[in-house]
Parts: C-alpha cells; structure tokens; sequence
C-alpha cells in the first residue's frame, strides 16, 4: 500500500457528489489529474470550517471539485464566487453544483480571471469593508500566480486568508529552472513574493502538490477600506 492510498483510506471519505464529480472529470475532460483529489478536498473542507467564511472567492474552478469542497465549509447564509476561463465546462460544472445542492451557495463567472477580478474589486469597493472576501482560493494560470496575488490582497479582509495551489510544482520550484519554463518560474516567483510580504504570515504545506497557506495580518487595511 503506497502512502496516499493508507492516508486516504483513514481520511473522511468524500461525498456521492464529490465521487460523480470526479467521474465525470475522467470521463468528458483530458485532465482528470488537475482534480484537488479526495485528501486535498478534504482538508479544503475541514480549514474553510475552521475559518468560518462568510465569502469565498476561487481563481480556476475547472470541473468544481475545489469548489464544492470549500462552499461545504461556508457559514450558513454565506456564498463563493468562483472563476473560470473555459466556457466549454460550463454544463459539467453547473451539474456538480446541482448534485451537490449548493448551486445557491456558489456563483460561477465565466471568462478572463483578470477581467473579472476587475470587475469584483469594482463592487467590493462600492460596498464598503463588510463585503471583503474572507478566504481566497489561487489555482489558476501559474505564470500569473504574482499577479493574482496583488489583485486579491486588497479583497481579503483584515486577518484573511490566501490559498494557493501546485507551489511545489512536482519540486521542480526547488531545482534549477529552465528559462523557458514558464510556469515553474512564475510559482517559484510567488513564493518567494509572499515570503517575503511583511503583511502576511505563511506556511507551505506538502499536501499533494503543495499548498501556501497565508494568512493577512489583522491590522493590514485595503487600500481604500478603512479596516475593521
């Protein structure tokens, strides 16, 4: 028995909407393994229970796995945003919201990240403080990891949270990187950025392929939100 197959067989196991989420995955896409898989779903679960959010904002949903774990640790009333680019997963992701039963907890926004994240900020900044996202969940395009960072910070609430996924990157963030290797320098960029951000403390944990979890001070302000 290998080590993930002992660790998730002593783990909660996952829901029958998680199960038919990630058939589906296998079935009618070609990337079944970018799925957070059922040990990482799991502790999405149990750290958005902790945290007690409110508001969740997701960079890259995919099929809605990630998505359905963290909604499943929402306080009651509360809500997730999540954002994806490829519209030709619309019907699968919808139809695991819908299996789930939490198609009223999650809104799903179609098209470019930065765009939408634009038009978000746009909205928070209208609102005022109360509306500032308590927990952010990063797993999208990973040459652009920096700069999902700095449009989010401001939407987190003080005493927030930022996930971010794949920033061990297979461990090729902790080899010599390759010029033309995008991707692995964009993570490896990130990681070094948020070590470095006196605003926010932070933790890398080697869950699957790796997870920076950072949490933003509570005395740190959004620029133009008067903090709480």
């Amino acid at each position: 028995m290998d080590l993930y197959k002992y660790i998730k067989d002593h783990s909660t196991p996952q829901t029958e909407a998680l199960d038919w989420i990630e058939r589906q995955t296998n079935i009618r896409t070609n990337h079944a393994r970018m799925l957070s898989g059922a040990v990482q779903g799991r502790f999405l679960t149990m750290l958005a229970g902790m945290i007690n959010p409110s508001k969740i904002l997701e960079l890259g949903t995919f099929t809605g796995y990630s998505a359905v774990c963290l909604a499943a640790g929402l306080q009651k009333g509360g809500h997730l945003d999540t954002l994806e680019l490829n519209d030709e997963l619309e019907d699968l992701i919808t139809e695991g919201f819908e299996k789930a039963g939490f198609s009223d907890r999650i809104t799903l926004h179609i098209g470019d990240c930065k765009e939408t994240l634009a038009r978000l900020g746009t909205q928070l900044s209208e609102a005022g403080p109360q509306m500032l996202y308590d927990l952010v969940y990063i797993d999208a395009n990973k040459r652009e990891y920096c700069e999902y960072y700095d449009l989010v910070f401001d939407m987190v609430r003080p005493g927030g949270y930022i996930i971010a996924d794949n920033v061990l990157w297979d461990g090729k963030v902790c080899q010599d990187i390759l010029p033309q290797d995008k991707q692995t320098l964009g993570i490896a960029r990130f990681n070094d950025m948020v070590a470095s951000d006196t605003r926010v403390e932070s933790v890398i944990l080697p869950i699957r392929d790796g997870i920076n979890l950072i949490r933003k001070h509570a005395g740190t302000a959004s620029q133009g939100v008067t903090a709480l």
